[in-house]
């Protein structure tokens, strides 16, 4: 039973750290940036900032009364014989059956006013850092900010607004996290420090935890968490409190619960900051701002954007002295391990290299310089540098420098000549390895400059391995199968619809078939007379003359330009929106391995899987005069020999029509403009640039294709027509293919 399903994400760190090979080694961190009077209680009141709470006296009792240990109580099972047996049903994920909870959901009070400013700023830096975030609103904006949980309760009065939100969370999410943070949209958020707080508090005890205030007057003992810093509910008070409309929101609290807001529980302490008016973020040092939680008021976007990096920068400078601590504490206790000092590896902390038990597990090195990388994807032996690679190569280059001089000013100063040499290695055990030559002009304090040549060895190790849970798919899900098929493209109908007789219908798989007849305007005008598709239409007939049940529709569609798009939007007004599509194409082979793969890669609201096929060479070019016999032939199926995966082509697709409704929707503006944008593009490119989901390219041996030349229509966008051609080219066979067959024309040419 699939309980749930997870994807493993190794991510690269961002430090890079650094060895030189002079007798001794030097673990170096890089950090580097990439830019893009007191208020009255009844103002707070009428601005919504007031969650009250009850009584100083139960505050020692809830800080220390409750905190013996738990002790693990076994209950027996006894069977009852006289009882028939009831089959256990099980949950669907593991989670809900061991009652794990998420530890923390954030909500933010947001206004109509504020939603696109303050709001997107608070969406922007934290909200990602969080498990999950709401926006609770009192009046929906017209312009939603996408990618953003917006909830309106039709109601921007502040205390209804706090009610409502409340109510929110005890209804739909009470019983699926232990803590609930609630902010105002004006107040900056430490993401981490938050986590962290909460990781440390006992979920089973009822707290309301903040910036404590006092209430009107001071007369009463018990106080409310001041709205502006954010506060923390736990759940199980959550689940206690019935608040009612007609009361006050904070009073709730107190009144019925019996609890104070405090700003110390279990050792544990709340802290925040009240940001100056005209304040600078970059030259805030105290330490009541750097060890904040919560930061406030934020009076703009910007303010919340600078705030965000200078808490990042104080997280990362905290992060890079606790690894330096930590590596001298291992450096230390090296002494009194049997090895000593000289058994600890280079980076200090980092696993050590990967060590072959046998030649065919070693590593192999690529060798490249600043313009070229002898390592190429389509096995030349030398290839021009670009795009990624040229990036790291840079960064790479410029880190050395930069970690050189960190080490040898002032007495010396280096610049970059050139690079000699440069290898590299993924050690899958610790991250990428480099290893330089460099030409570099050393520069004295009197001025005095030589060229001298360096070795040095960098890291760019692998971080913590992230489980990022999936949703839950099955392999029932039917699959509707949308093949095109154009005038040229009906001679290859008989063997895809062999194949599919054969692995769907014979072996009774969930899957339905449409075929879309593509005519042009002159065949259209005389469809009546003769029908370019009578044979196609005549095979179908057969197979459901075979098949009793089985019923194949067709679609005729007349057009000049047979844009995918446009294919697309008839075939997704004719399916329900829960339909899960895959497009084909007249030389797909359909089988079970492959439909599976597709129900199981494409998932609703999440992710579309675009395969990319194995396509055969062709046979005159790999063979000539000798064809493979049907051993030969049989083998080379089932190893994939003498063929490619084309990455050009992007026909095959599966994905669900909700999804595909949901990008055309938001493309409908860009179309209003450039009526000939659906011509310029396929279903794959509106997927990316419109759908916000996980579009997931990936290699599928399952799907293979025999050769065949297609034809570019060159009405199509420069980028598909262009993928077409190189389509072509490419699969006419391997290098060495065509260098065979040049030789063998050259060798009869000279007899």
């Amino acid at each position: 039973m699939r309980l749930s399903s997870f994807l493993a994400v190794f991510r690269p760190a961002l430090p890079l750290i650094l060895g030189l090979s002079l007798g001794c080694s030097l673990s170096l961190l890089m950090v580097s940036w990439t830019q893009d009077t007191v208020d009255s209680c009844r103002d707070d009141l009428g601005n919504g900032r007031l969650f009250l709470g009850r009584g100083d006296a139960l505050r020692d009792s809830r800080d220390g009364g409750d905190n013996e240990d738990f002790q693990p109580r076994i209950i027996p099972y006894h069977k009852d014989p006289n009882k028939p047996h009831k089959k256990v049903l099980r949950t669907r994920y593991i989670h809900t059956e061991l009652g794990i909870r998420e530890r923390l959901l954030v909500g933010v009070l947001t206004s109509r006013v504020t939603l696109n400013t303050l709001a997107v700023a608070v969406n922007r830096t934290v909200a990602h850092h969080f498990h999950r975030t709401f926006f609770f609103t009192g009046l929906r904006s017209p312009k939603i900010p996408h990618g953003m949980s917006v909830i309106a309760h039709g109601d921007d009065r502040p205390v209804w607004l706090m009610y409502e939100t409340v109510r929110h969370l005890h209804q739909h999410h009470a019983s699926d996290y232990d803590w609930f943070f609630l902010a105002q949209d004006d107040t900056y958020m430490q993401a981490d420090r938050l986590s962290e707080l909460v990781g440390h508090l006992s979920a089973g005890q009822d707290l309301y935890m903040g910036r404590a205030e006092e209430f009107i007057g001071g007369e009463e003992k018990a106080r409310y968490c001041h709205g502006g810093y954010g506060y923390l509910l736990s759940r199980s008070l959550l689940a206690r409190l019935h608040v009612r409309p007609d009361e006050w929101l904070g009073r709730c609290i107190i009144d019925y619960l019996g609890l104070s807001c405090v700003e110390v529980h279990q050792e544990m302490t709340y802290r925040y900051f009240e940001l100056g008016k005209n304040a600078d973020p970059e030259r805030e040092d105290s330490p009541p701002f750097k060890n904040a939680f919560t930061v406030h008021p934020v009076t703009e976007p910007n303010l919340m954007y600078r705030l965000h990096k200078r808490f990042s920068q104080i997280e990362l400078e905290r992060t890079y002295g606790q690894i330096q601590q930590l590596q001298m504490q291992i450096n230390n206790l090296s002494d009194l391990t049997p090895e000593g000092r000289t058994g600890v590896t280079w980076p200090i902390g980092i696993n050590p290299p990967f060590k072959p038990r046998t030649r065919f597990e070693v590593i192999n090195w690529e060798y490249f310089t600043e313009e070229h990388i002898y390592s190429c994807v389509d096995s030349s032996p030398k290839c021009e540098i670009r795009g990624a690679d040229h990036a790291d190569v840079a960064a790479v280059l410029d880190i050395a420098v930069e970690r050189l001089n960190e080490r040898y000013q002032p007495q010396l100063r280096f610049q970059k000549r050139r690079l000699l040499n440069g290898y590299r290695r993924f050690d899958p055990t610790r991250g990428m390895e480099y290893m330089l030559d460099l030409a570099l002009e050393a520069y004295t304090q009197k001025g005095h400059s030589q060229v001298i040549v360096k070795r040095v060895n960098l890291l760019r190790p692998l971080s913590a391995v992230e489980i990022i849970p999936m949703p839950y798919v099955t392999e029932a899900t039917r699959v509707q199968v949308i093949l095109p098929v154009t005038a040229q493209d009906q001679d290859y109908v008989s063997n895809f619809l062999d194949m599919y007789v054969m692995n769907t219908l014979d072996t009774h798989d969930n899957v339905l078939l449409t075929f879309l007849f593509i005519y042009d305007p002159f065949d259209a005008q005389r469809v009546s007379q003769t029908d370019v598709f009578a044979g196609v239409k005549a095979m179908i007939g057969e197979v459901e003359k075979r098949y009793g049940d089985v019923k194949i529709p067709w679609i005729s569609v007349k057009t000049e330009v047979p844009s995918q798009v446009k294919l697309m939007d008839i075939i997704s007004k004719k399916h329900p929106v829960d339909t899960l599509f895959f497009l084909a194409s007249v030389w797909t082979e359909v089988n079970a391995d492959f439909l599976n793969r597709c129900r199981m890669n494409a998932i609703s609201n999440w992710q579309v899987f675009f395969p990319i096929h194995f396509q055969e060479y062709n046979p005159a070019v790999v063979y000539r005069d000798q064809q493979p016999s049907a051993a030969s032939s049989s083998f080379a199926s089932e190893s994939l020999r003498d063929g490619h995966f084309d990455r050009h082509v992007f026909d095959e697709a599966c994905f669900y029509n909700a999804d595909y409704m949901t990008a055309r929707t938001k493309m409908a503006a860009d179309i209003l403009d450039n009526e000939e944008l659906l011509e310029s593009m396929d279903v794959y490119d509106i997927f990316v640039r419109y759908s916000g989901l996980h579009v997931f390219r990936a290699v599928e041996p399952a799907l293979i294709q025999k050769y065949v030349r297609r034809v570019c229509n060159p009405r199509f966008s420069e980028d598909i027509y262009h993928r077409c051609v190189l389509s072509n080219l490419e699969g006419l066979g391997s290098r060495s293919h065509l260098a065979m067959a040049l030789f063998e024309q050259e060798q009869a040419n000279s007899t």
